[in-house]
């Protein structure tokens, strides 16, 4: 029968050869790896400098991005939206999806089409909560919504609303090109505000956006506008392919008036075939289980037609 000490000496005796042979074995895998082999990155993957445009238009209005600042201005944002890629392919989805509902409204408003790009670096077209507590597709302060006329409060919020939400923008839209003659100043006010804009035209003596100076945030504002027109416009051109199948598509729906009180939604869906969670991805607007509505007021509630859900 071995001793404990004959164990002790075997152990002794092999753990050098164990360890060399594994030291031996990590090597190799060291010697292996791509990056000891002075591995070239780029030969696997190149990310590409963009040719910045020299004119680009928006709403109608011309702008030559014929200055140092402008051009790094676009060219920051022009790659941003271009590398981030998974961003940028699902606004080009949901943009299929949601634009012709929007363009309907803008053009119906007297709202120059390229606003519908407002809407989608507002919100990704997504019925979001902003920091500051804006909401919706159009990212509508509490008081501005109320100031235009929407409906705000625990039960309803129609700032959810595409329709009316879209409609409510256009307001504020035509407002501010009223007071500041050129659309690209109603942009930028849509972030900063139309005081907020005035404001700062007047301290600094100019008038128009692009002599502005202004915050981080309202500075790259109509740059954001501009490149995610550009990508979508020319997706090819900047790296995107899709097969129109690849695309999220708009939803054909019926409208359902209603001027009463609704006191389970959940019940109410199953009269059209549909369930709560479809009832509420089609009207957000609609806060809690019920609509209260003890003002008998009219609301229009979407139902997708059959087959669509």
């Amino acid at each position: 029968m071995k001793t404990a000490s004959y164990y002790i000496k075997l152990i002794y005796f092999i753990s050098p050869i164990v360890l060399f042979v594994l030291g031996g074995f990590a090597f190799k895998l060291q010697s292996e790896s791509p990056y000891s082999k002075n591995y070239n990155l780029n030969s696997e993957y190149k990310v590409y400098a963009l040719k910045i445009p020299d004119t680009v238009y928006f709403a109608g209005e011309k702008i030559l991005l014929n200055s140092p600042d402008l051009r790094e201005r676009m060219d920051r944002e022009l790659l941003v939206n271009t590398y981030w890629q998974s961003n940028t392919l699902l606004l080009i989805k949901r943009a299929n999806k949601f634009f012709p509902k929007i363009e309907e409204i803008l053009k119906n408003e007297g709202i120059p089409d390229d606003f519908k790009y407002l809407s989608l670096i507002e919100s990704g077209l997504q019925n979001v909560t902003s920091p500051s507590s804006a909401k919706g597709f159009w990212q509508i302060m509490r008081n501005t919504g109320l100031e235009m006329g929407l409906e705000i409060n625990s039960n309803v919020d129609e700032r959810y609303n595409l329709s009316l939400s879209t409609k409510t923008a256009c307001k504020y839209l035509k407002k501010a090109k009223n007071q500041f003659g050129t659309w690209t100043l109603a942009a930028a006010s849509y972030n900063r505000g139309i005081s907020g804009i005035q404001k700062n035209l007047n301290f600094q003596e100019v008038n128009n956006y692009f002599d502005l100076r202004l915050g981080s945030e309202s500075s790259r504002y109509i740059f954001r506008i501009l490149a995610i027109k550009e990508i979508i416009e020319n997706p090819v051109k900047y790296g995107f392919i899709f097969d129109k199948i690849d695309l999220y598509n708009h939803i054909p729906i019926r409208n359902v008036s209603v001027d009463t009180p609704i006191a389970n939604l959940s019940k109410f869906a199953k009269q059209f075939k549909i369930n709560y969670k479809i009832l509420k991805i089609h009207n957000s607007w609609l806060r809690q289980n019920h609509l209260n509505n003890r003002s008998r007021k009219k609301y229009n509630i979407e139902i997708p037609l059959e087959g669509y859900y």
